[in-house]
Order: structure tokens, then sequence, then C-alpha cells
């Protein structure tokens, strides 16, 4: 049985099957995204949704959707489906799905009467093609088909409507048309590997509404335009290939290259394999000389904290060490160049001069990498990880500062400076400020680490000194965060110490060189699998603690201001059971078990096949967000790659014993 299937039963229910979407994505950061009855419930979603950086650094959506039409005997059948005003949909064609999975790549079949017909789609790779494969599998009589495509041509941030200025012009190509409806935007190529009528019939698809952006207090409402259709018979056993993309295609080479992009695909017939396709859609790779990791989908960039802090899991963690190279080597340029401080002129690492933890997340990456890679790490990345302890240590990053008793100082009262990134009227929701505890224990882990390389090279006189600045710094950390209810303070400023129980302390559990002692480290485990555990990931604040909400919804403001104070993050997990494993050992197996089991749950929920950004902090726990996101897609690989590193360890011990 499919991994990834659901029934007619599902998919009819629209009240279920619109709050699960699909998304495919390529490396070049195009992406095609629905709900699984392909009604788009999002102005994000879309058959063909691409970045056009002549314009903006915006994805863009060309073909907004494609609706078919079976046509027998004179009767029609459209399989579409859109949301108009008062809870009217048009043309109601979920009604005829009988099956779905997605497995290898979403499928839907469809059942009319007497006429099967199945629906196969695949995002190309390295090209910004969807394609879609039509196979009909039974027809009692002679069948047409039509296809009518809505177009949209605008950013995923905006809407479009009806107006003066779209150009209604097209080009016949080889079995099918091009287009492109403003200035500036290329064309967008509509071809079959059949032969085919094109009908020009210009019309405007007014008041398409999009559900979750009604939800959410967004602008919800805009105009489709459709030029015309296509239409063919179709024969049973007959295959029929679309393309649709910003490139003109051989027609004839469609089906084979149907097949060539599936056969690359890994099935997503586990758990694993789910999250293993879902990390490499992560991807983004604008050229052949650079890769880079999006924060996740389908509205989010790419962010140099998140990017470092999701590198190792989303690389080497899927067996993939060659990609971290990458990735670091096309970020190393924009490094040195704040290193130096200039501006970074890279506009996908410009975020390196807004975010002061970037360089943070960054070490800590090249420290796992090391663990790995030694000779790789040592040939190639040394020297940047001594330079950027130097650039922190003297003082020379323009928002971290070394205090006197050697712990890092950030100011963050007027912009946000950390994960927590919410802002409500321009002043961040959590204005965690001063001494980060998150920072502070990556900066020990920073300065041991270069302990070990200076001692290891057999520099006595750097030993000496960063012996004693590590002494300073684990005195002056506990001194500084460690309080009397015995688990860490949030971050201090000044003589103001913050009392939240928050996950960030998870950090200082997890180090290569230990802060703190095993028994602190279990009460402060404790303390997190009382309050901060959920089956979905940790909150981001204690039910305990002054100024809980739970619940990710109501207008914007209100959910900027859940986003760090109570909803639920699986990034956290991964240093959670890292922290577990430390204090437990073998021991966690079962509970890391039961954890697994709880996230698996959301293989078939909110983007199927991935995870949601956030998820409510009470029960049900429902997804929120982003709906495909890296922070939480790596910490549960993480987690997985952990669990699997134990059971590993636990059978050596057991054949040992035996």
């Amino acid at each position: 049985m499919s991994y990834l299937k659901f029934d007619k039963t599902r998919m009819v229910n629209l009240e279920y099957s619109l709050d699960r979407e699909i998304l495919r994505a390529n490396r070049k950061g195009a992406y095609h995204c629905t709900t699984l009855v392909e009604c788009n419930t999002r102005k994000q979603h879309g058959l063909l949704v691409m970045p056009i950086p002549e314009i903006d650094d915006s994805n863009h959506v060309l073909l907004s959707s494609f609706d078919e039409t079976i046509i027998q005997r004179g009767v029609e059948f459209n399989l579409g489906l859109h949301k108009y005003d008062g809870e009217n949909y048009s043309p109601m064609g979920h009604k005829y799905i009988r099956e779905f999975d997605c497995d290898s790549c979403p499928k839907t079949v469809y059942r009319i009467g007497g006429v099967i017909l199945s629906k196969e789609k695949v995002f190309a790779l390295k090209e910004n093609s969807i394609m879609i494969r039509y196979r009909l599998l039974d027809a009692h009589s002679p069948t047409t088909i039509r296809f009518r495509p809505l177009l949209a041509f605008r950013s995923i941030n905006d809407l479009t409507y009806e107006n003066q200025w779209a150009s209604q012009a097209y080009d016949v190509v080889e079995n099918g048309i091009s287009l492109s409806m403003y200035n500036g935007y290329p064309n967008i190529y509509m071809q079959f590997s059949k032969s085919n009528n094109f009908v020009f019939a210009p019309t405007w698809y007014k008041g398409v509404e999009y559900q979750k952006d009604q939800e959410d207090g967004f602008p919800y409402k805009e105009d489709l335009y459709s030029p015309g259709y296509f239409e063919m018979p179709i024969k049973k056993d007959e295959t029929i290939v679309f393309s649709g993309s910003d490139s003109l295609v051989e027609t004839k080479k469609l089906l084979e290259s149907f097949k060539t992009e599936t056969d690359r695909r890994t099935s997503r017939s586990s758990f694993l394999n789910c999250l293993t396709n879902s990390a490499h859609q992560f991807y983004f790779s604008p050229n052949a000389d650079q890769l880079y990791i999006k924060s996740g989908y389908p509205w989010m960039g790419v962010s140099a904290r998140i990017q470092f802090l999701t590198l190792p899991a989303l690389t080497f963690g899927i067996g993939k060490p060659e990609a971290f190279e990458r990735i670091m080597d096309t970020a190393i340029p924009s490094i040195k160049q704040f290193l130096s401080r200039k501006t970074v002129t890279n506009h996908h690492l410009k975020s390196l001069d807004t975010e002061p933890d970037a360089l943070l997340w960054v070490v800590w990456s090249l420290m796992r990498y090391a663990k790995i890679s030694p000779d790789v790490f040592k040939q190639k990345y040394a020297d940047l990880v001594v330079r950027i302890f130097e650039f922190i240590r003297k003082n020379r990053h323009p928002e971290l500062k070394v205090l006197e008793n050697g712990l890092l100082y950030c100011d963050g009262r007027d912009k946000p400076i950390s994960v927590m990134n919410a802002m409500i009227k321009d002043h961040p929701v959590t204005p965690r400020t001063g001494c980060l505890v998150e920072f502070n224990a990556i900066w020990y882990d920073l300065i041991m680490f270069n302990l070990d390389m200076a001692s290891a090279n057999g520099n006595s006189a750097q030993t000496r000194n960063l012996t004693a600045l590590a002494e300073t710094v684990r005195v002056s950390f506990l001194d500084t965060f460690l309080n009397t209810a015995g688990y860490l303070f949030d971050y201090v400023d000044g003589e103001y110490p913050n009392w939240s129980v928050r996950p960030n302390m998870l950090f200082a559990l997890v180090l290569e060189h230990p802060l703190l002692t095993r028994r602190q480290s279990k009460f402060i485990l404790d303390m997190v699998t009382k309050e901060l555990l959920t089956p979905k990931g940790i909150r981001t604040l204690s039910p305990k603690s002054e100024g809980y909400q739970p619940y990710y919804t109501g207008d914007i403001d209100s959910r900027n201001y859940a986003f760090s104070n109570g909803v639920v993050w699986p990034a956290f997990l991964a240093p959670f059971v890292e922290a577990y494993i430390k204090v437990h050992q073998r021991s966690s197996i079962s509970f890391i078990e039961r954890l697994i089991i709880g996230l698996e749950e959301e293989m078939t929920n909110d983007c199927i096949g991935s995870l949601s950004q956030l998820y409510d902090g009470n029960p049900p726990y429902t997804g929120r967000g982003a709906i495909s996101d890296a922070t939480s897609v790596a910490s549960v690989l993480r987690l997985m790659r952990l669990y699997a590193d134990l059971e590993e360890e636990w059978a050596r011990e057991y054949e040992t014993e035996v």
C-alpha cells in the first residue's frame, strides 16, 4: 500500500482536503504548490511559480491553475475547482476523484461514469517546468479532453485584477502557444506531446478567493486571465503530457522527459524518505556556481541564520557532504566581506548584516562538520573559524560585544537579534537583549574549539590565553545564567535577568565542551520536558510564564505575538533529544520512539510529506506558519539520526554481551 495515499472519502470532503497541500520545488527556486484537490487556497499557490530576478527578489505566479474537462457525447465534465464568494465552489471537479497518492509524484485518479483518467505531476529539477501526464485508463465511447489555463503573472504577495494593460497576444509554437501578460515578464510556453486545437477565447475569471488568506486577514480575492483553451481527442490507454515552462521544449521528448524526472525521485515510502525529499526542496541554486538553503515554502527566502542553523542536518545529515561544501563555499565571500566590515553584496546573504547571530551559527555548523570531515575542515575552513573567533573576540562585530566578564552582549531592545524575530509595529515582540543564553553557549564552545586547535598546533601562548578566556567565560556563564530555580535565564541585561522558561537554553546542554554538570543538565531537561515538550515540538514559552499565548491565530499582530510566546517549534526538538540522550543514554530509546510516532502523523497533514514551521502550543497542535520549513525538517532529521545511532550502539553492546 502507498505510504501517502488518500481515498475518495477524504478527497471529496473539502474540510479535510483543502487543509492539505502539495509542494514540489526545483533547485532554481521555482515551485508548484496547491491543495490535494487543486483548489488554490493561498495567493502563493500556483502550478508554475518562479523567481524573476529581472523584476525583484520575489517569486511570481505565472500559471495559477490548469482546468481539465472531459467531453463525451457532447456532455462536459469539468474537473477543476475554485472558490468564489459565499462559500461557492465551482466547477466542483473534486467529486470525480477516486483516489490520490504522492509516493513518487502527485497522482490523482478521476472517474466520470465509464471514464477513468489518471493525472500525474512532476516539477523539473533543473528547469522552471511543470509537466503533467494524463492517461486515459478506461473509456467506453469517444472522448475529448479540454484544458483551460488560468494565468496570474504577479508576485506571490500580490493579487491581480482585470485590467487594460494585460496583453492578449500569443504566439503559436509547436503543439501549443506562448505568451506574456506584461512587459518585463518572461513568456510562458504551454505545449503538449500531441497536436491539438487551441481556441482563442480570452476571459477573466473574476472573484476567485483564497481561503487561507481570508482566514489570516489578508486580501484574498482576485481575477485570473484565461487566453482560451486547448482541445484534443484522447483514446483508451493513450498518454498525453503537458508542459508549462519559461522555455520552449521539444514536444516529441515530453514523454521521455517526464519519465526521466520521475525516475530521479526517491519514493516517499517512509517517514525518513519524506523528510529527505523535503530537505532537497530547500536547496536553491540560482546559477551553477552557487547553492543556498531556503528557509521554507511558499513565501520564505534565504536567511543566513536559518541556512547555517540547518546546514548540517540538510547536507551531511542526509548523506550530502558535497552540498555542505558548496553552500559554505558560496557563502564564504560574503562572510569575508562582513569580516572586513564591507557591505555584503550578495543579496541572498544580505542578512549577514542584519542577523547578529549569523556568524555564531556559521561556526556552530563548521564545528559539527569538523567531526565528520576533519581533513577537509582543516584544509578549507579552519582558518575561517579562527578569523571569525578573533573578529568577535576583538569587538570588531558591529552588534556583538565581548564584556569584561567574557560574555557576549547584544542590544535587542529595538530590533530582533535572535531566531525569535517577530515584530509588532516595528518593535520586537520578544525583546531578548543583553547576554542571550544560546549566544553565550555557542561562544563558549567556539572558544574551546579554538583552544583545541591551538593545542593541537603546539601554540603554547595561544593555548594559555584561550584557557584563561574559556575559564572566565565558564564561570561567568554559570554565575550569570544558572538561577536559584535550577534552570537557565533566557537572557540577562545588566542587573535584569529574564526568568521566562524558554527552549533556547537547550543549546547549553549539547555543547561539545560541556558547561554544565550532568545533574544540572538533568534538572533543566526535566523542566523543559514538563513545561515545554509537546508531541509536535517544543513550546517557545512555558504555560506558567507570563504572556503565554499558545494559538497562532487571529490578525497579524496576534500571530506575531504568539510566534515566540507559546507556539510550538519543531526546530528545538534536535537539541532537546540530543540533551535527553546525553542525560538518559540508552534508556532514551523508547522515549524517542514515541516522539517519532507523534511526528510521523504529520506526513499526511498540512504540507504532505513535510513539516510545518509552527504548531499551536495546546491540543490539537494544529500546524501553522510556513507549510514546509527548513528548521523543522532539519531538526527532525537530526532527531532521527540520533535515534538511529543510539539503536546501533545498543545493538553493538548487545552483541558484545551475548
